[in-house]
């Protein structure tokens, strides 16, 4: 197991999808750093060497990527600031409605399973 940016990566992984995994890194985004680090396709985590690891973490520092807890500390505040404002996103959120313009007649039943109590 590999652990980077608080984030633990699996061994039997490509590189291009274990980077998925941290928070804030997309599809698109590992394929990118895989390619400008001259990563294989098919280079497993497991074969990774120290000094790959090391050139991998500097070049996600270097980047202009918001990523884990950073990004979510943003999302929160946008959040937050939304509710603060009383725009109507943020007085949906409040009351644990559909935020993107569903119906609630018959289909809000999603928005409230997933209500915090």
């Amino acid at each position: 197991m590999v652990y980077l940016f608080e984030t633990e990566i699996s061994d039997k992984k490509t590189v291009s999808y274990a980077l998925q995994k941290i928070f804030g890194i997309g599809n698109l985004t590992s394929k990118d750093i895989c390619k400008k680090l001259g990563f294989s396709n098919n280079l497993k985590v497991n074969n990774i060497t120290k000094e790959q690891i090391f050139s991998l973490v500097k070049s996600i520092e270097n980047s202009p990527l918001v990523i884990n807890n950073d990004l979510r500390k943003k999302n929160y505040t946008v959040l937050k600031n939304l509710i603060e404002i009383k725009a109507y996103k943020g007085l949906r959120r409040l009351n644990n409605l559909p935020v993107r313009g569903q119906r609630t007649h018959t289909n809000a039943r999603t928005a409230k399973r997933f209500k915090k109590k």
